[in-house]
């Protein structure tokens, strides 16, 4: 059975060229991946500003400010150490591993980086912060240089 494709309105947006499959391809799997890594950048960021602000980081804060369970966070949290990037003790919290505090510095930086460019353009402090912590997670490395030159030119 065949289809008709089906008629566009004369007010519809003009379809785009498709990439090619491999480039789609690879499109997709890069978001999927910055998707997958941004939980575990969230927790090492948020157990970085614990340690600076408070001097701990417990499981229990992590799962106020990050509004999920305490399951959940001790559920990350190992991944976490399979991953390197913390070690805990016995009722003494959370603690980032040098590989950990070399990735926290490395997010916000692309946090700060992608806030500023967004205040940049015109978007309110609050709403560049909010839109920042999905954003910083898919930005590129390119655009990143990019926004950091476009923000040189402003300074």
């Amino acid at each position: 059975m065949t289809t008709t494709p089906r008629k566009r309105s004369a007010r519809a947006a003009p379809l785009p060229d498709l990439p090619a499959e491999p480039d789609q391809a690879a499109r997709h799997l890069r978001a999927r991946t910055a998707r997958a890594g941004s939980l575990l950048e969230d927790y090492v960021e948020l157990i970085d500003d614990l340690h600076v602000t408070g001097g701990e980081a417990r499981a229990a804060d992590i799962a106020r400010r990050l509004g999920v369970s305490h399951a959940t966070v001790s559920n990350t949290i190992n991944r976490l150490k399979l991953a390197g990037l913390v070690h805990s003790k016995p009722y003494r919290g959370v603690f980032l591993t040098e590989a950990g505090m070399a990735l926290a510095r490395t997010v916000r930086a692309r946090h700060r980086i992608v806030v500023d460019m967004l205040v940049a353009i015109g978007v309110p402090q609050d709403v560049a912060e909010t839109d920042a912590e999905g954003i910083e997670h898919h930005v590129s490395e390119p655009t990143l240089q990019a926004f950091e030159a476009f923000l040189q030119t402003l300074r």
